[in-house]
């Protein structure tokens, strides 16, 4: 079994930027001391849910502060960027960081990053197969040319990936894991997702692609002295970063939108993940790894926004969990 941990940057009430992002680097950097694979981080804009709006500059400053440990993206959002420009930062992490570095990447969302980007909601709606593919070829071809929508001659892809990092695709939809599949790409899925969720679309993906890619699932994850005590931390403190940063969502058009309430949301993610003892912990991994036949797991641990209690949360689970869960 693979553990690693997500690391969004959630930005709690009263934390500055600086402060958030300072206690996400210093996460990444306990969890390569207490034996975790990988760090990953996610990409978000105009937001207090994630104050990271390069996952894959963050990667870049982590894979220099850092020597053993994986360093991924979960996500780069496809929807804001040319799909080759992300295919070359890939490759330069790739080359400089000797085959540590991982890029997942997703559609996104209909929100306004689409309007400041200038992508458009097109975009979004319609363009994330293309771009994956152009993705895919510029890491994977010497030379590549256009398509319909990123219209270009003719060019060589410099530099070429070391090993090619591996790319994992987040998948909310039956469409998009059929999407992954045919590509022969694992599946990131998401932390809002329950065991039977995360067992259909495994099922769901079977139909077209691999039997076993390695997909990654998130989750969040706090041990504690006793399951009550990890509970209360975690329902107490989630909801003030769940509820402003949810809300930072904010459609490019007039859809209409229904935030999660910040409370229920916190309560479904201490059910459904490894919140508790360690005892608890290990048995909730195993037994969503034996429901659902993943075994790749990437745990938010910060979820109490405190830099003392995330890193003593770290070194618990490095100690007390991980060499259960491997043994």
């Amino acid at each position: 079994m693979r553990i690693g941990l997500f690391l969004p940057a959630a930005q709690f009430p009263g934390q500055s930027h600086a402060e958030v992002l300072a206690r996400t680097v210093e996460a990444a950097v306990e969890a390569e001391r207490a034996g975790f694979d990988g760090v990953w981080f996610a990409e978000h804009h105009f937001m207090s849910y994630g104050v990271c709006p390069s996952a894959v500059t963050l990667a870049a400053y982590v894979l220099g502060r850092t020597s053993r440990i994986a360093v991924g993206t979960a996500v780069s959002v496809l929807s804001n960027q040319h799909p080759v420009a992300l295919a070359e930062q890939a490759a330069l992490l790739d080359q400089v960081g000797r085959g540590r570095f991982r890029l997942g990447v997703g559609r996104g969302g209909p929100w306004v990053d689409l309007e400041v980007f200038g992508t458009g909601l097109a975009r979004y709606e319609s363009g994330f197969v293309e771009s994956l593919d152009l993705l895919l070829a510029a890491l994977t071809e010497e030379r590549i040319t256009g398509t319909a929508t990123f219209p270009f001659r003719e060019v060589p892809v410099v530099p070429r990936p070391l090993t090619g990092p591996p790319v994992v695709v987040a998948c909310t939809s039956a469409a998009t894991a059929e999407v992954a599949a045919r590509r022969g790409l694992p599946m990131l899925l998401g932390m809002h997702a329950g065991d039977e969720d995360k067992r259909a679309m495994v099922e769901h993906y079977a139909r077209y692609g691999p039997p076993d890619p390695g997909h990654v699932a998130a989750g969040v994850a706090h041990v504690a002295d006793t399951r009550a005590e990890a509970q209360r931390v975690l329902r107490t403190a989630m909801p003030r970063w769940l509820g402003p940063g949810l809300a930072g969502y904010v459609p490019v058009d007039d859809r209409p939108r229904r935030p999660r309430d910040p409370e229920e949301y916190a309560a479904l993610l201490c059910r459904i993940h490894p919140v508790g003892t360690a005892d608890d912990c290990v048995a909730t991994l195993t037994a969503t790894a034996e429901r659902t036949g993943v075994d790749h797991f990437v745990l938010m641990v910060d979820g109490t926004g405190d830099p003392a209690l995330t890193r003593e949360n770290i070194r618990r689970l490095g100690a007390e969990v991980l060499p259960r869960l491997r043994g």
